[in-house]
């Protein structure tokens, strides 16, 4: 299950990205909401942004593993996601705008490319059955 690696992997991201938040906390003594705290609210929006995108970039990359596609192309898919992410998360919390843009073309890009794949591997003769 290549899959399973960008699950991994992205657990980790989400992970880091969550003790920014604590750490965050426990810095500034905020510990509920966000106090009004653009620091705060940074590292809440890195944290909540990954996990608005990753978990259904992760079905999708997981049932393009399960229904076919080559190793190389979900291998392709998983790592530009990991990259996307990455890259995005760094932007946010290093107040970095073009990283942010360009972290989130390539997540907008490799879910668009996941649901075409997922289209074209789809096994349409065993859904059209009646």
């Amino acid at each position: 299950m290549i899959s399973v690696i960008y699950a991994i992997i992205s657990a980790i991201l989400i992970i880091h990205l969550s003790f920014e938040v604590i750490k965050t906390r426990r810095k500034l003594r905020i510990s509920v909401g966000d106090g009004n705290n653009e620091a705060l609210q940074t590292a809440q929006g890195a944290q909540s942004n990954a996990i608005e995108y990753i978990p259904i970039s992760l079905l999708l990359l997981f049932y393009l593993e399960y229904n076919g596609a080559s190793n190389w192309i979900v291998h392709l898919a998983g790592v530009s996601l990991i990259i996307g992410r990455v890259v995005h998360a760094h932007g946010l919390l290093k107040g970095s705008l073009p990283r942010r843009v360009l972290g989130m073309q390539i997540t907008i890009y490799v879910l668009v490319g996941l649901c075409l794949l997922n289209l074209a591997y789809l096994p349409w003769e065993k859904l059209l059955v009646l």
